[in-house]
């Protein structure tokens, strides 16, 4: 079997500079001009984020619809009121079953501080019942002020 000569090997040179040089060529001309993104890309780029977006709104949409309520209203806790005494501390009225005890909550511990039967007024008689704390309890006094 002859013995490939030098000019098959020359041959394959050329052909592999000649090769790089028509690759190199697109990529020389694309740097120099910048790179340029086409209008469609772009759009695709935007809707492919507003359709995430928009299934991370219904996800979180479904969860917060469907998912089961904590502290539900037929349960056997029931919170009545409360009301902070300090930075971390609160007190709050709490029935079970036909009893309402009065809690001291502080960081890391919860005391029994009394414990009645369950009334159906929480207020005493004489006393007026506190206003419904919110925006209009307070425009109704503010106008009620301004009346005056």
């Amino acid at each position: 079997m002859p013995k490939p000569g030098y000019r098959a090997y020359a041959f394959v040179l050329l052909a592999g500079a000649a090769g790089r040089a028509a690759a190199a060529a697109p990529a020389a001309a694309a740097a120099a001009t910048g790179p340029t993104l086409p209008a469609g890309s772009i759009l695709q780029v935007v809707a492919g984020l507003a359709a995430v977006l928009a299934m991370v709104w219904a996800i979180a949409w479904l969860l917060k619809r469907f998912s089961p309520v904590h502290g539900s209203r037929s349960g056997l806790i029931r919170v009545v009121g409360g009301a902070a005494l300090g930075q971390r501390e609160r007190i709050v009225v709490v029935e079970i079953g036909g009893t309402w005890l009065l809690l001291g909550v502080a960081p890391g511990q919860v005391r029994t501080l009394h414990a009645m039967p369950r009334t159906e007024a929480a207020v005493a008689p004489g006393v007026p019942a506190p206003e419904a704390a919110g925006f209009a309890s307070w425009l109704r006094r503010m106008t009620e002020k301004r009346q005056s």
